[in-house]
């Protein structure tokens, strides 16, 4: 496999892969499971979509550190019907992602499963050493900001298990290189991925920083998809997850810009020192709960 990354200089074909760290530069390494009926079912995405958005899940805590991806390492399980097509198709939508960022598929391994695919990402990237992104920096007063528009992926789950549709794919893209002109320009406080939902991801930097938060109900960017549910179009915002939008805080004083790297930005709230979150729809106030994903929580 041709290696894209000068950082890879041994990738698949021996026992390990060998990178070549730059002087100055930390490692990142994150690892992400997609599982089938949890993550994705094949019977409602293509092997693209889910090979893309596979490799999404890593791709995007790497861009939430502001970090540069290197390499990526994928332990694949495959039920023994899974046909040899499927999974030239499943790499097909991953490599293609892969080279768009840069990043060499480095090695990982293979084995049957019992029942259905399992796959697990690993990420290597790097930032320079002490600058990478954080969630724990958020400050009593910073503004809260997140990328792009909530509520697509939630939207399309929604349809499917209602069978108001049989199929659809979602391509959402990690937003690497927001997080890089965040960390180099030293604007965010701390920063998080949207995989889990913006409540259960923005709860993380609250704890993290020891703040709370309060949030305009009003200022959420919410998806088209999601919108066309109407009265449920802010719960799925909220709560849907799968999203892979940058949240990041920044201090009152910092002029964020509208949008970074052809990216809208949109400031949805403040943080505040009293430790839970407030959302204030048409001027109200009302507790805001972490109700995003949360993996073993009864259901």
């Amino acid at each position: 496999m041709t290696q894209r990354n000068s950082a890879v200089r041994l990738g698949i074909g021996d026992d390990c892969a060998i990178l070549r760290i730059a002087p100055g530069d930390e490692v990142l390494v994150t690892t992400d499971f997609s599982l089938e009926g949890v993550h994705f079912r094949r019977d409602w995405q293509s092997p693209e979509c889910i090979g893309h958005r596979c490799l999404t899940r890593g791709l995007s805590d790497i861009a939430a550190m502001g970090g540069r991806p290197v390499a990526a390492f994928l332990s694949l399980a495959l039920p023994a019907n899974c046909p040899a097509k499927w999974v030239d198709r499943f790499f097909r939508g991953l490599l293609k992602l892969a080279s768009r960022y840069g990043v060499d598929l480095a090695g990982g391994d293979t084995a049957q499963s019992s029942d259905g695919v399992l796959a697990d990402i690993a990420i290597v990237g790097t930032a320079p050493k002490g600058t990478a992104l954080r969630r724990s920096g958020a400050r009593p007063g910073d503004s809260i900001y997140v990328t792009g528009a909530l509520g697509e992926s939630a939207a399309a789950l929604r349809q499917l298990s209602t069978q108001k549709s049989k199929r659809r794919d979602i391509f959402p893209e990690p937003r690497i290189a927001v997080g890089q002109w965040l960390r180099e320009r030293e604007i965010a406080s701390a920063a998080i991925d949207i995989s889990d939902g913006l409540s259960t991801d923005l709860s993380h930097i609250c704890e993290e920083s020891g703040l709370g938060a309060v949030i305009e109900a009003a200022a959420i960017p919410i998806h088209p998809a999601a919108r066309r549910f109407r009265k449920q179009a802010l719960e799925l915002a909220l709560h849907g997850g799968e999203d892979y939008e940058l949240l990041f805080t920044a201090s009152g004083r910092t002029a964020v810009p509208q949008a970074i790297a052809g990216v809208t930005i949109s400031k949805i709230g403040h943080l505040v020192k009293r430790k839970t979150m407030t959302l204030v729809t048409n001027g109200q106030p009302r507790a805001l709960k972490a109700e995003g994903w949360e993996h073993f929580r009864a259901r």
